[in-house]
């Protein structure tokens, strides 16, 4: 399947990422799309200053101006836009009743044989393929914060998910020098089925007194080598998404070991959400 136009759904932390590497690989158009027109215009200026932090910091590392890049990409507000895209990644938030919406629209919008890539952390690839009429051109493309910075990406299979679906996929992540590496279909696959109970279990360890968030993240990367501790990591992935994330697993397993600490909760609900707001575990 030839690939011309990609439609990126949610102009978040992920989502603009996402829509600055597809235009930076310079074989795509892009067409970005989110509710707000803030965040769209918020969007594009942070992809611009990173291009020109980019362009000063090494000049080999950009082969078209930012203003080539940019220009690559189109905003709107309504799904609609969408229609002519030969493939959509959607970033929203991991909700599974917004994320239902989307899909049951974009069903509509999008030609058939378009397929649409679930970057989620969590809601099940089969789930989203079963409110759609394509569940064969449906899979979960897992990017990781920052997109830039991250070579690799989770590709996960869901029960329908077909090969030339999977074919195509891993093609277009190598044209953004990215690998994918296939799983199955499973809450929270392997990345955040082990990464959420993790950074979960480390906010207990600092709600219980048991150290503090420096003590914790000093511990993972002196003794294990991690280049982030897991507490900076959440901080960095956005504490509301943790516990999106770590809520989707407990509901998912009926399991008490993925029942979100009282502490995220509390954070969450003061707006200590990490690097998105200026503070969580650390202050930025």
């Amino acid at each position: 399947m030839s690939i011309r136009t990609v439609g990126v759904i949610g102009a978040g932390t992920i989502g603009r990422s996402v829509a600055q590497s597809l235009a930076q690989a310079g074989a795509y158009e892009v067409v970005l799309v989110d509710i707000a027109q803030s965040q769209l215009d918020g969007a594009l200026k942070q992809m611009e200053r990173e291009l020109r932090f980019q362009k000063v910091l090494s000049a080999q590392e950009l082969e078209s101006s930012p203003e080539t890049i940019l220009a690559r990409i189109t905003t709107g507000t309504e799904l609609a836009k969408l229609a002519d895209a030969d493939f959509i990644v959607e970033n929203v938030t991991e909700n599974w009743d917004i994320k239902r919406a989307v899909y049951e629209e974009i069903d509509t919008v999008c030609r058939p044989g378009v397929i649409f890539g679930v970057n989620t952390s969590a809601v099940p690839i089969t789930r989203v393929a079963s409110v759609t009429s394509r569940p064969a051109e449906v899979l979960g493309m897992h990017f990781m914060n920052p997109v830039p910075l991250i070579g690799t990406v989770e590709v996960v299979r869901g029960h329908f998910t077909s090969d030339a679906t999977l074919d195509t996929a891993l093609d277009l992540l190598k044209n953004l020098d990215k690998e994918g590496i296939v799983v199955q279909d499973s809450p929270g696959f392997i990345t955040n089925r082990v990464l959420m109970l993790t950074i979960n279990e480390a906010i207990y360890c600092v709600q219980d007194q048991v150290a503090t968030a420096s003590q914790v993240d000093r511990m993972f990367k002196g003794c294990f080598s991690h280049k982030m501790g897991p507490l900076e990591t959440g901080d960095l992935i956005g504490l509301d998404t943790i516990l999106n994330s770590i809520n989707v697993l407990y509901d998912s397993f009926k399991d008490s070991k993925y029942r979100p600490a009282p502490l995220l909760q509390k954070m969450v609900d003061a707006g200590l959400l990490g690097r998105k707001s200026g503070q969580g575990f650390y202050v930025y």
